[in-house]
């Protein structure tokens, strides 16, 4: 009988993690003596729908990726023995067996708000080590970020109210899970539901209770009792099993009941007008003096239900975020790119471009200059040549240099505190759930001019080689 997989990454798999063109043209590349250093950008062509800022997440893991990235001999030999390898020869894969990443990495810190068009994270490094990273960074530097963003948005909303992260059951699998558990509080969120998220990243831990353990007994007053007798410190009840304002009169006498030092401390409401039933739970509650009992919130919230409920002054304390944040349900896909900017030729930096339709971006290694008004408000961002002299802060750094990180990597708490001070530099308008006006992001004279006459160099390349095509003149 065959065993189980559990899909797991781990040593031996990590270098499988890609896509098979990935390997196709590093394995071309080698062949073809191609070994030229080239820079690619990892950025946003355009914001998703409805949002009007991003917040950078995922780089702590891009860079223990690229740190830890080696080829096993077991995913050698798998290579090896595809059919699209059959004519490759073998120095090919003793160069695999070799390989690590030796590049420099740039990046804006993850906290940081951010906008279309701004790269997330700048590689330097030979062609196929840039070309290899391609698959694992883009997707842990979109969802990360996706989900960051998304969280700020709920808790913008709740307005000063704690979001704890309910999404792990709900999430595209328990790895990812954990990265939108860590996403979340990078976002703003408070707590977390999930363990592993908190025994490795030290997020703070938020539970109650499950409507089967109330039905797992008799009563609703015994299944309370029950819980309280196993967690007298730290009881919170969901009242809405069966009705939610006799939840909350049972939830009352237990607490009344309690010792000076056991109190209940939160309920919860699951369902129904949360609205009303959070102003007639608060009632029952201050009436019998249990003004220090929390209500807390849940079921198929979003920022703007959550927005609505704060605008109508809902006595909820703590809103329980699950699907609708950790799989940003309304925009559940980030559109981030990785594109090949520049490519050293004899000596020199060749900036390179596309030129398809609706796909065209700006050539050569960027710097992001933020600027700001007397008060620390932004005003606008400024997208221009790496090292050019242009004022404002710039806001990419570097990370990674010949394949070591040579920064101190911020600690989760650290990163959060960035991103709540990052959103606050944002005008009011822009920090709207409601928002729609796009943030400023201005082009320098420079690149301006950069992208023009590499445009103009690339049609005429192809206009004198019509055989060649746009794609083989620029290389995504």
């Amino acid at each position: 009988m065959r065993e189980p997989k559990s899909l797991f990454i781990t040593d031996e798999n990590i270098g499988l993690v890609t896509d098979l063109y990935q390997l196709t043209m590093a394995a071309g590349y080698f062949q073809n003596n191609v070994d030229s250093t080239a820079t690619f950008e990892l950025f946003v062509r355009k914001l998703p729908e409805g949002r009007s800022f991003l917040v950078a997440a995922g780089l702590e893991q891009a860079l223990h990726y690229m740190k830890t990235l080696k080829f096993s001999d077991g995913a050698i030999d798998y290579v090896r023995r595809h059919p699209s390898f059959t004519n490759v020869k073998a120095e090919f894969f003793d160069y695999l067996r070799d390989f690590r990443f030796r590049g420099d990495v740039w990046a804006i810190p993850e906290g940081t708000v951010a906008f279309a068009e701004e790269p997330l994270l700048r590689v330097t490094a030979s062609i196929i080590e840039t070309q290899l990273v391609e698959t694992y960074l883009l997707s842990t530097i979109n969802f990360q970020t996706l989900i960051a963003s998304k969280a700020a948005r709920v808790v913008l909303a709740a307005r000063g109210r704690d979001v704890s992260d309910f999404g792990s059951r709900r999430a595209h699998g328990p790895q990812a899970g954990v990265l939108a558990a860590r996403a979340c509080y990078v976002g703003g969120c408070t707590s977390t539901s999930n363990m592993l998220a908190g025994r490795e990243l030290g997020i703070p831990l938020m539970g109650t209770m499950a409507h089967s353990w109330v039905m797992a007994f008799d009563t609703e007053e015994e299944a309370f009792h029950r819980f309280y007798e196993v967690f007298p410190k730290n009881t919170a009840l969901l009242i809405d099993t069966y009705d939610t304002i006799r939840g909350a009169h049972i939830a009352k006498r237990l607490a009344k009941r309690l010792g000076a030092t056991d109190r209940l401390r939160a309920v919860r409401l699951d369902s129904g007008d949360l609205l009303r039933l959070s102003g007639e739970v608060r009632k029952i509650l201050d009436d019998s003096g249990l003004d220090y009992v929390k209500i807390m919130a849940s079921g198929d919230l979003n920022e703007y239900r959550i927005d609505e409920l704060a605008r109508q002054d809902a006595p909820i304390d703590i809103f329980g975020v699950g699907t609708e944040m950790v799989t940003s349900k309304d925009q559940p896909a980030l559109g981030g790119i990785y594109k090949l900017v520049e490519l050293e030729k004899g000596g020199r930096a060749v900036p390179r471009m596309k030129l398809s339709e609706d796909k065209v971006f700006y050539p050569s290694r960027k710097q992001v200059y933020r600027f700001s008004d007397s008060s620390g408000v932004y005003t606008h961002d400024l997208l221009g040549l790496e090292g050019e002299t242009a004022g404002g802060v710039p806001l990419l750094e570097r990370v990674m240099e010949k394949g070591e990180i040579v920064i101190d990597l911020p600690g989760i708490n650290d990163i959060r505190d960035r991103a709540v001070g990052s959103i606050s530099g944002l005008p009011l308008r822009f920090r709207d759930v409601m928002a729609t006006e796009p943030y400023t992001v201005k082009k320098s004279e420079r690149l301006e001019e950069l992208r023009r006459r590499t445009e103009e160099g690339l049609r005429g390349s192809n206009a004198a080689n019509p055989d060649l095509g746009t794609t083989t003149a620029t290389t995504t």
